[in-house]
């Protein structure tokens, strides 16, 4: 990365806390550590998550929780806009949209990160911002920044799950969520950047794990330090096809080799 890149700032957009540390955390706290201004953008508290406490509870728990993650990665900004959870594909368009507008006006970042077509795991809320942010970003034509979308590996949960259940993890099948582990990258578009994130790779597992009210005691992704060494070590990316020329931030990170 170039001293010139390491003045700049990149903005990453997701729907719920905990999404941005799972999906790209390693790139995330490499890039703040570069010496890159690296805005967060929650579109929503997570209030509606499948768990115990009340919406209201829940979503400052969530606010909490994603602000010790991005602590934790080293990021220099963190907005969360507080639109309903559940409901950001669909009945928040117009003013998310208006909402990332101005942001990338006032920020003029260099690059955005945020979720690919699947949403990971075709969840309508991460398809939602990956709709949202794209048709932002298009629509500044030749000014608009490297947009880059975060991709998951098919398998790796599935790996992550019979690795806990060697461990003596004995939850039902759909451990992540409600959702069966084989979800996860079942549909994604191969990767074409892959960036090498080991040395953030236990920061990375650190800021998950401050999502406690996703991720307790006994989930999957309660690793050890050489389990996530290899799990979450190297992140996969594919940049999106537009007419602007834009940074090469992502692809200045890039190794060789895959998973």
């Amino acid at each position: 990365m170039t001293s010139s890149e390491a003045a700049q700032t990149v903005v990453a957009v997701f729907a719920h806390p905990d999404d941005e540390s799972l999906a790209c955390g390693g790139t995330l706290a490499r890039l703040s550590d570069a010496g890159m201004h690296v805005v967060l953008v929650c579109a929503s508290r997570g209030e509606r998550a499948s768990t115990s406490y009340e919406d209201q509870e829940l979503g400052r728990m969530r606010a909490t929780e994603l602000t010790a993650a991005a602590t934790t990665l080293g990021m220099s900004e963190v907005i969360i806009l507080d639109h309903p959870d559940g409901e950001l594909r669909w009945a928040q368009g117009t003013e998310l949209q208006a909402e990332l507008t101005l942001l990338l006006e006032r920020r003029q970042p260099a690059a955005v990160i945020t979720f690919g077509e699947d949403g990971l795991y075709w969840h309508d809320d991460h398809i939602g911002i990956f709709e949202h942010t794209t048709a932002v970003v298009g629509a500044l034509g030749r000014r608009a920044p490297a947009l880059y979308y975060v991709t998951m590996v098919p398998g790796v949960m599935t790996e992550i799950v019979a690795a806990a259940r060697e461990r003596g993890w004995t939850a039902p099948s759909r451990g992540f969520w409600s959702l069966p582990p084989d979800a996860f990258g079942f549909a994604a578009r191969p990767a074409t950047i892959i960036v090498d994130v080991a040395p953030w790779a236990t920061r990375k597992l650190a800021a998950i794990q401050c999502h406690r009210s996703q991720v307790g005691v006994g989930h999957p992704l309660e690793l050890d330090e050489p389990a996530a060494m290899r799990w979450l070590g190297v992140e996969h990316f594919h940049r999106a096809d537009l007419p602007s020329a834009g940074s090469q931030i992502l692809e200045s990170l890039a190794c060789t080799s895959r998973r």
